[in-house]
C-alpha cells in the first residue's frame, strides 16, 4: 500500500473539512446553546457544526493519524486510544487527553439525551473546536 499517497489524499480531504468546520464554528459563536432557546434554524446550524466536528475528528484520527503512524512505525498496532497516545509521542497532537475527549464526544453524538445534557455537549464541543481547527497546521507541517 502506498501510505504516502494515502496521506496526501487524506490531508486534502481534511483541509476541505476543516474549512467547512471553520465556517460553522464562526456561525455558532453568538448562538444560544440552550435547546429551549432554539428555533429550527438555530438547531440546524448547531447540527451542521456537530456533524462537521465529527467529520474532521474521524478523518484526522481514523485516517490521517493511522496512516502517518503506519509510515513512522510500520509495525504499530493498537486501539484508537493507543493511536492517539502514539500521535502525542510523535508530536502530531499536543494533548492526547483532549483528543480522547474529542473522540468520546464524537461517539456521544449518536445518542439521545435530555436538553441539559445536549447543552453541555454543545458547550464542550464548542470549547474543543479550536483543537480541531489547529489540525490544519499539523497536516501542513508534517
Amino acid at each position: 500500500m502506498d501510505y504516502q499517497a494515502l496521506l496526501v489524499e487524506t490531508a486534502s480531504k481534511l483541509e476541505k473539512a476543516i474549512q467547512h468546520l471553520d465556517y460553522s464554528f464562526h456561525k455558532i459563536q453568538n448562538l444560544s446553546d440552550n435547546l429551549t432557546d432554539m428555533d429550527d434554524e438555530i438547531m440546524e446550524t448547531w447540527e451542521s457544526f456537530i456533524s462537521r466536528c465529527s467529520r474532521v475528528s474521524d478523518l484526522f484520527i481514523m485516517q490521517y493519524l493511522r496512516t502517518k503512524i503506519a509510515i513512522e512505525e510500520p509495525g504499530f498496532k493498537g486501539t484508537t486510544r493507543d493511536y492517539i497516545n502514539k500521535a502525542e509521542k510523535l508530536g502530531l497532537v499536543q494533548s492526547a487527553s483532549k483528543w480522547i475527549t474529542i473522540r468520546e464526544l464524537r461517539n456521544v453524538e449518536a445518542h439521545e439525551y435530555n436538553d441539559d445534557d445536549l447543552t453541555g455537549f454543545y458547550r464542550k464541543l464548542k470549547d474543543l473546536c479550536p483543537e480541531l481547527l489547529a489540525i490544519k497546521s499539523v497536516i501542513q507541517s508534517h
